[in-house]
């Protein structure tokens, strides 16, 4: 499975996903990767149940899938990695070596994040791990939509109220 994107956004499998995303990449696989939901059979079999025909999902720890970043070579084509938040994918680029970009897709707004874009909020614990992100060679860019322009870290962070 190639990944083509390692995507944070807290809902997670949606309709920009699997059809906005899912669509143009032609993906066949994502990968939620959760330490929580791992231990919540529950919760991932709802997602499961919101992947697409024609679509997998798995759901994995971020040890778990350090272990075998290729987690999946069962499955043919191209594949997405998720998190919920960025602490997760922060943890997830620290344990695989090779991750070159990282796309923020929804953050939305809670207690201590302010907004940056309509679909992006963050809070400065969100701004300091996503500037580790950055300094370690990551790049960091917000994107909804395939056919949006790719914002930069440096202007979320400029737009940013925090």
């Amino acid at each position: 499975m190639a990944i083509e994107q390692f995507r944070i956004d807290d809902r997670l499998v949606h309709g920009q996903v699997v059809i906005g995303w899912g669509q143009p990449l032609g993906l066949t696989h994502l990968v939620i990767v959760d330490d929580a939901m791992v231990e919540n059979a529950w919760e991932a079999d709802l997602y499961r149940m919101a992947t697409p025909p024609g679509m997998t999902l798995d759901v994995e720890s971020v040890a778990s899938f350090a272990a075998h970043p290729q987690p999946l070579d069962r499955h043919l084509g191209a594949g997405m990695v998720l998190t919920t938040n960025v602490d997760t994918m922060r943890r997830l680029v620290e344990a695989v070596p090779g991750i070159r970009t990282v796309t923020i897709g929804g953050l939305h707004h809670q207690p201590g994040r302010a907004p940056s874009l309509p679909y992006v909020f963050l809070s400065t614990e969100d701004i300091a791990n996503l500037g580790a992100l950055a300094a370690s060679g990551v790049a960091v860019i917000a994107q909804d939509l395939p056919g949006s322009t790719p914002v930069p870290l440096g202007d979320l962070v400029a737009a940013g109220g925090v």
